[in-house]
């Protein structure tokens, strides 16, 4: 890794030992590949990254490139050709802020609630019969899948589903577990 008048440039070894006419372009022409970067991108250090990923691509080919007065126009065309790349590859939702948007607390519950809560639950659970009780507990307790629960008790996965339905049913019209305004 080597460092010239600013970010650091990652290559295979000493930019100056390999290639010191790419030591000598960098320097000089840092400044304005920067600027070009910059109008790329929203953020500066963006655009330092930006730069930087075409200029390990300008090294990588250095010895390919037949007309070192047009490197400027390589350079830029990497610049590009990455900034669209990372355009497209960028997600839909992704957006720039100034600031991180902080999510609403959420009341704290009362444990003793949550407790009581839970004690409730298994009271309701436990009034079930036998088999919608053992299909419930294995669904959401022990977090199988539905073919995995017919499968340990050797059930199809539709009686499983129906099952299941008429038991959330049933909590869902237990006294006990009514939601208190």
């Amino acid at each position: 890794m080597t460092v010239i008048d600013g970010p650091p440039v990652r290559t295979g070894g000493s930019a100056n030992a390999r290639y010191p006419s790419f030591s000598s372009y960098l320097r000089a022409r840092r400044p304005v590949l920067l600027r070009t970067a910059r109008s790329l991108t929203a953020d500066p250090c963006d655009a330092e990254d930006l730069l930087q990923t075409a200029l390990a691509k300008t090294y990588v080919a250095w010895e390919r490139i037949e007309d070192h007065r047009a490197l400027d126009g390589y350079v830029r065309r990497a610049l590009l050709n990455t900034r669209t790349s990372q355009w497209r590859k960028r997600k839909l939702d992704e957006f720039a802020c100034d600031e991180l948007p902080e999510p609403d607390p959420l009341p704290l519950a009362d444990p003793t609630e949550q407790q009581a809560l839970r004690d409730a639950m298994w009271r309701a659970i436990m009034r079930l019969p036998a088999r919608q009780r053992a299909m419930v507990v294995l669904r959401y307790y022990e977090d199988l899948s539905e073919a995995q629960t017919a499968e340990v008790l050797g059930v199809s996965v539709g009686t499983v589903k129906s099952a299941v339905s008429r038991a959330l049913g049933k909590l869902r019209q237990d006294p006990e577990l009514a939601p208190t305004p």
